[in-house]
């Protein structure tokens, strides 16, 4: 008879001083920025659907779905089992129940179903800045599928066949054509090997189909293609009349399989839930959106809401980020004391806290910009100048923020934060996705001096956000003055390139800076006044003394009351 112990019971695998696991947490409940930032960008009316939504997003269970999407990647399967090109990507049951809890929730479609709470693309942000705490691989065809309705309006003969069902809270996952299904997802296909941001450089041909002037058939190849199980995609190719924008569906409208050709998925440094193809093609119908010949105006629609899109998810991730390492040093002990008692570690908490806090409050203001950019008059006109100018500015400068963040809150947990275990190393790997996507920091900041030199209205809406805030700390006016006079420098001498860089991160702490000076809570303002606007440190934990790291703690608890 055997006398050895159970594992369980070996007096050598006690387990103490380690934290529970970061789960069952509602995001929405827990977070009194984002709530604070919904509410004051007009978004209280959603309040009660975030909240349900924070839960469920926050769930062990769909914790666990997370995972188990990155786990198990997407596979190309590119014939069948006779031989047959069938070109369909298959992912694991998680990364569906993903999509299909963002779309019944109304992530995608909330901006414009939701006419009577004329507050629907800050809810749509407070959605994605949860989701994405979730699992961000999948809001990359939620955005897309969120972004592409005003592009198809060009199109009202499209629009109206597709934004109902993109508008549906109906998840179909089903490969089937789109006249059979009550909801569709939606993607882009827009680079080329040759020409990658530089799409005016694109190749792919456009042939008009018989005496038709908005249905033509492609040949080309799109070196990146996004959630390629999408049921249709904006694309751009040459036609006679010049680069144009094209719908290209996966079935043909007789039901049969539009040539489609997947030839491989792209091998990722994240973003391993999703699926990143190269497609190929080859007699491909496709129906024009826009004019021809006009195809950037036409699709600069879309970019310019997935870009928005760029703005909430790593204010969402910086949020996640900081909420695990503050949970890990609220329940971890060393030398003698809680981390989050130990001085050095109150010092870099408190900053990324600042860093979170600020990054949810300029994400919330700049969804706020495109409600109110749907609106005549006077407020239209200057949501649109504002959001022309801030939204570039936003994406360029949130994504550079991230990646340190990221990498100080996984150091915080020590090794633990290091293993694949832990959410952490997935975060730091998506962390320069957003840089990348949809204009890469350079591009970004080319696209700010180009609406500088040619939309004046822009640097005024800007500068009138700005100059609303001044009196409410004298950092923050000597460091808008400064703006200012360069601003009014812009009319008599271009903006050189090299300065590019430097004044689109001015122009992120200025707008970040408003927002708090004006809103936040007096703490987080204060702190980054002193350590962004007049600080000297560049590493997280080295905020100027004076600071009340007590009231920022507070400030940047995860609550579960």
């Amino acid at each position: 008879m055997s006398h050895r112990r159970p594992l369980t019971q070996l007096p050598t695998h006690a387990v103490a001083n380690q934290p529970p696991a970061f789960e069952g947490v509602n995001l929405w409940a827990s977070d009194r920025a984002l709530r604070s930032a919904v509410a004051r960008e007009g978004g209280a009316a959603h309040a009660d659907a975030l909240h349900g939504f924070g839960a469920r997003v926050g769930s062990a269970e769909v914790t666990a779905w997370g995972f188990e999407a990155n786990r198990a990647r997407p596979e190309l399967l590119t014939f069948d089992r006779y031989g047959q090109r069938v070109d369909e990507v298959r992912y694991h049951p998680s990364y569906h129940r993903l999509m299909a809890l963002a779309v019944e929730a109304g992530m995608p479609s909330v901006a414009w179903t939701e006419a009577d709470t004329p507050s629907g693309h800050v809810a749509h942000a407070a959605y994605e800045f949860m989701m994405a705490q979730a699992e961000p691989g999948v809001c990359c065809p939620l955005s897309m599928t969120y972004a592409v309705v005003p592009a198809l309006r060009h199109e009202p003969a499209l629009a109206e066949a597709l934004v109902p069902k993109l508008s549906a809270r109906v998840y179909d996952p089903e490969f089937k054509p789109m006249t059979e299904k009550a909801g569709l997802t939606m993607g882009m296909a827009m680079t080329e090997k040759q020409g990658g941001s530089d799409v005016r450089a694109n190749t792919t041909q456009a042939h008009r189909l018989g005496g038709s002037d908005t249905d033509y058939e492609l040949v080309g190849h799109k070196w990146f293609c996004s959630a390629p199980m999408s049921d249709a995609f904006l694309t751009l190719a040459q036609a006679p009349g010049g680069l144009t924008c094209l719908l290209v569906p996966r079935w043909r409208p007789d039901g049969t399989r539009n040539p489609f050709f997947i030839q491989r998925l792209k091998d990722k440094l994240g973003d391993h839930a999703n699926a990143s193809s190269e497609i190929e093609y080859a007699g491909t119908y496709a129906r024009r959106v826009g004019e021809e010949g006009r195809g950037v105006r036409t699709i600069i629609e879309m970019v310019h809401h997935t870009r928005l899109d760029c703005i909430v998810m790593p204010a969402g991730m910086l949020r996640q980020a900081v909420a695990n390492a503050c949970w890990h040093a609220q329940h971890r002990a060393a030398f003698g004391a809680k981390l989050i008692d130990q001085p050095l570690m109150r010092e870099v908490l408190a900053d990324l806290i600042v860093e979170s806090e600020a990054a949810t409050a300029l994400a919330m203001r700049v969804a706020r910009s495109f409600d109110e950019a749907g609106h005549d008059g006077a407020v239209g006109e200057r949501a649109r100048a504002y959001s022309r100018l801030a939204t570039p500015v936003a994406k360029y400068w949130l994504n550079k923020r991230l990646p340190e963040a990221v990498y100080e809150a996984m150091e915080c947990h020590g090794g633990a934060g290091y293993i694949e275990e832990s959410v952490m190393p997935r975060l730091f790997r998506q962390s320069p996705l957003n840089s990348i996507w949809e204009g890469s920091g350079n591009v970004i900041c080319l696209d700010v001096l180009r609406a500088m030199g040619r939309e004046p209205s822009c640097v005024a809406a800007v500068l009138e956000e700005l100059n609303a805030s001044r009196g409410g700390d004298p950092r923050y006016d000597a460091f808008v003055a400064a703006l200012e006079d360069r601003f009014a420098r812009v009319g008599r001498e271009p903006v050189h390139p090299r300065e590019a860089r430097q004044l689109c991160e001015r122009l992120g702490l200025a707008l970040q800076a408003a927002v708090l000076v004006r809103h936040g809570e007096p703490a987080v303002a204060d702190a980054f006044c002193a350590g962004r606007l007049a600080g000297e440190g560049r590493c997280y934990g080295t905020l100027p003394a004076g600071v009340d790291i007590d009231a920022l703690l507070e400030a940047g608890r995860v609550r579960l009351d």
